[in-house]
Formats: structure tokens, sequence, C-alpha cells
């Protein structure tokens, strides 16, 4: 399966050969020992380090309940009238497919993909750049496309990538996606990153968002025994990066009996400042001793913080870095 499609989940893996995602997870484990593929989080690709990239037919079928429940949250940090840019990615277009809903809204994209989800949107306008199609993501790049990003400025850039680490920051493994997502930076404000746990602590060959640049970032909780996950959020939060953790649902837009994104009978976290009718207060992960909450330390909010904001032009709290 990982030879036909490049890579391949644990849970499909587990669904195919009808047996726990915990034996799965040793074999892939054994399989990988052998060199016959690499173990990512959730799933596993073919060997190829830094240099492979999966195409997104493959890249569309790993963490799809934590992409949408990134997409989710993300969507409740843009606002009415807001002028944003969209990078290419499967996560990335579950976002823009919530952020037809928004009005007066400008989506400036190099991605095929996230202006067609945004293609019937009445009340939202989509600029595309130039550049020549890369057929593998459905994104343009090279020259064209960052000549037309050139004296652009706009509030915010949602960005996603191949993998992210606290010491480099974003990665891909492509030269020309990360150059263009370099001049993508350059035209925002301030930058969100959506990165599942999947990516986090995979380092790919060319960084396209130094961690210091990075406003903030939008993932989902790692499971219990992704220990490397969970190490490199707090490593992330510890350099002052301020994360969102997303609850997973079942579909799109959260759904019936949930809230934000959340399931019913979880509460969501949050970790910073009390927000009103805000979520449990929980330890910050790798909180510097001496400083309480939300003072001279990173801060991480969760879905019911930001969930709960009101709605109908109402602004998400501001969390940028101060």
């Amino acid at each position: 399966m990982v030879r036909a499609n490049g890579a391949v989940s644990l849970r499909e893996l587990a669904r195919v050969v009808q047996t726990s995602e915990v034996t799965v997870r040793r074999d892939v484990r054994a399989l990988e020992a052998e060199g016959l593929l690499d173990r990512r989080h959730g799933g596993a690709v073919l060997p190829g380090g830094f240099t492979r990239e999966s195409g997104f037919p493959q890249k569309s079928h790993l963490a799809t309940a934590e992409k949408t429940a990134i997409a989710d949250l993300a969507a409740g940090l843009v606002e009415e009238g807001e002028a944003i840019v969209v990078g290419a990615g499967t996560t990335t277009q579950e976002l823009a497919r919530r952020l037809a809903r928004v009005p007066g809204l400008t989506v400036v994209t190099n991605s095929l993909l996230v202006a067609q989800a945004l293609a019937h949107a009445n009340r939202v306008e989509v600029v595309m750049t130039g550049g020549t199609l890369r057929g593998s993501n459905y994104a343009l790049v090279g020259s064209g496309a960052e000549q037309s990003l050139q004296g652009l400025r706009v509030s915010r850039a949602f960005l996603s990538g191949s993998g992210l680490t606290a010491e480099r920051g974003l990665s891909t493994s492509n030269m020309l996606s990360a150059s263009v997502d370099r001049a993508l930076v350059q035209s925002a404000g301030e930058v969100v990153v959506l990165a599942d746990h999947t990516k986090l602590g995979t380092d790919t060959m060319f960084q396209t968002v130094p961690t210091d640049v990075i406003t903030r970032l939008v993932t989902d909780e790692p499971p219990a025994h992704e220990d490397r996950a969970a190490a490199e959020l707090r490593a992330l939060a510890d350099q002052g990066v301020q994360i969102a953790v997303a609850g997973q649902s079942s579909g799109a837009g959260g759904g019936p009996g949930t809230e934000g994104g959340v399931p019913p009978g979880r509460r969501p976290r949050r970790m910073g400042p009390p927000v009103p009718g805000g979520g449990e207060e929980v330890p910050l992960p790798g909180q510097r001793r001496g400083h309480p909450p939300g003072v001279g330390g990173p801060q991480l909010r969760s879905t019911g913080a930001l969930a709960e904001q009101p709605t109908g032009g109402g602004r998400v709290a501001d969390l940028r870095r101060r």
C-alpha cells in the first residue's frame, strides 16, 4: 500500500488488515527496521528522508480528522472584511472551505485547491498569484508567483508545510514551494501555521518560516504515546509561539453536538490568562518557573477560548506575542 500510494495511515492499515492500530504500529516499526518504509506520526511513508515529498493524493488521506478540527479552529481567527493569505496544502484547503462563509473576505493564494474551495463563495474575493503550476500539490510556484506578491500587505498568513520543529520552524521538501511560502510570509502582519501532530518534530529540507517569525500554531492534541510531538509543543511554546489546540470532530464545521470542533463530553483545554466563559485552566507544558500563566511566558489557547468569542464581526481575542 505504501509503494502504491506513497503514504498510508495506521487507521487505514488497521481497517484493511482487520486488526488493531496497536498491532499495526508494532508491525510498521518492524518494517522500518528493515528499511522498507519510514514511520510518521499516524502513518508511514516510503523511505527517503529529507528529500522525499508525498503528493496531494497521499497527504489527503493522512490525519484527516485532525486537519478538519484544525481548520474549524483556525477559521475562527478570520474576521469579516479581512484580507489574508492562504498557502497551499491539504490543511489549508480544509480552512478555505470554512472561509467561504466569511463575508467581505479577500483571500490571496497560490493554491488551485484553495481557490476552488472559494470559487462559489459570493462574498469572498479570491486573488490568485501567477507562476508555474506544480502538479503534485496543485500550487503555483516560481518567479512569477513571487513577483506577483511584491508590494502586497495583508493582516495574516495561514500556512502549512511538511514538518515543524522548534529549532528550525516550518519546513518543506521542495525548494520552489519554500521560496513562494517565504514570499507569502513577507506580505503578512502575522503568521499562523496549521500543522497536525504528525508534522511536529519532523524536519525537512527547506526552511520556510523560522520559529521566531511564527505568531501562532494551530494543531491538534498529540496522542498519549506521542512523546516527541508533545515535547516539540513545549519547546515551541517556550520560544514564544502561541499555540491553539483543536479538538477532533467527526464532521466539517463542528456539526451538531459539538462546540468549535470539540466532541460532546470533552472539555476544551486552554492555557494562558482567564477568558470569560473559557475552558478549564491547566498548567502550560514547559512553562518557566516563577511566571504565572500569561505573564512573561508563552500562551496556549484551545478551542473553548476561541469558540466562545462573540460572533458576527466581534474580534477574536488578540493573541499576538507581546
